[in-house]
């Protein structure tokens, strides 16, 4: 099953370690001055999934068991943090180890929140993060291209990596991050050793004020959505400060907080479900007394692929898949009663899962 994690990102004080905290429910320090985060704290959230608890009632599951994402909280970044300033070479080897890069941008006024630049201007702080990712690829860029080709002397043949480099090289020097380069599968296999940050994917938090709920837009939103329309990124504005009040209620008090502020479900939900999809990762789903569990594949996983995320074992003794869409499996009451009406499907190795498929593995 991937174990793949956000990294939450932005300069200090934009309301990164407040939206830890209420992602996870975990008590880290939020404080008023820059790297109050030093060593990355990482919690692991279950994703939001309403099929999930309709399965667990039709089948009266003994528990539940959702799919789960990682989230880093990551010190703050400050210019220069490339060459080493602030606490910046530790800033960029955590991101270097996360699969997505989720950037908080502080989208509110509050005079009694220091900004680390003195002034509020989220395009301005989505830049500075952006340069610095772009000098630190161009330095490791630089570096492996300068011993690949130091080896390369002595070889008959220029290693294809080294004219990916090259294109790499070109790119970052015109300021552009090397997710909007666009790559040939050949060219993706001799990069997967080397991961360069600007080539993560990545979605915009916005952190907007109580005084923006419910809509949640202001016109520092609108200029990052204008920004991020660009490369078609995710925007997904949240309120922080509203994040962190409902964590620490019942979800039933949460939920009525949720209705009398006129918002149907929590920011949170949403930037964790899109986190999720950013990855190209979808779930099936196991359905029994037992339990009733989601389980998570990367987009596109064939049937044996799926097996091993439940067990190494039914991968290798794959027989057959049995499955079921969601819809059906609801609408008629359960398997039984789905296969009597000729819903059910009976799959091999080929097949390729769906983000809505309930499975019956067979294997010896």
């Amino acid at each position: 099953m991937p174990n793949l994690s956000c990294g939450i990102v932005g300069l200090p004080n934009v309301g990164k370690s407040t939206l830890f905290n209420a992602l996870t429910k975990q008590m880290v320090a939020a404080s008023n001055f820059p790297f109050c985060t030093i060593d990355p704290n990482v919690g692991v959230v279950n994703v939001p999934d309403e099929r999930l608890e309709a399965l667990s009632k039709l089948t009266k599951s003994q528990k539940i068991v959702p799919a789960t994402i990682s989230f880093v909280d990551i010190a703050g970044l400050v210019k220069g943090a490339s060459e080493g300033e602030g606490l910046g070479n530790q800033f960029l080897s955590n991101i270097r180890e996360t699969d997505l890069i989720v950037q908080v941008v502080r989208c509110f006024e509050d005079e009694n929140v220091i900004h680390v630049n003195g002034t509020i201007d989220p395009i301005h702080d989505i830049e500075i993060i952006q340069l610095e990712l772009i000098l630190s690829d161009l330095h490791t860029a630089d570096k492996i291209y300068t011993k690949l080709e130091k080896n390369a002397k002595s070889a008959k043949e220029k290693p294809a990596v080294l004219t990916v480099l090259e294109k790499i090289r070109t790119h970052l020097n015109a300021n552009q991050p090397i997710r909007t380069l666009s790559f040939t599968p050949e060219e993706k296999e001799a990069l997967k050793p080397y991961p360069f940050l600007t080539a993560k994917p990545l979605l915009y938090c916005t952190n907007v004020s109580e005084k923006d709920l419910p809509s949640m837009e202001n016109s520092y939103v609108e200029k990052v959505r204008a920004y991020a329309a660009k490369e078609n990124i995710p925007v997904i504005p949240i309120c922080a400060r509203l994040e962190e009040e409902l964590a620490g209620l019942s979800d039933t008090d949460a939920k009525e907080y949720l209705d009398s502020l006129g918002l149907t479900e929590s920011g949170l939900s949403r930037l964790i479900r899109v986190s999720f999809a950013s990855l190209d990762l979808i779930t099936f789903y196991t359905a029994g007394e037992k339990e009733s569990r989601a389980w998570t594949v990367h987009k596109g996983a064939l049937a044996p692929e799926a097996a091993a995320a439940i067990h190494t074992d039914i991968q290798k003794g794959f027989i057959r898949a049995e499955v079921i869409s969601y819809d059906d499996y609801i609408r008629y009451g359960g398997r039984v009663q789905a296969r009597e009406a000729g819903k059910v499907r009976i799959e091999g190795k080929s097949y390729t899962v769906h983000g809505d498929d309930v499975i019956l593995f067979f294997h010896n």
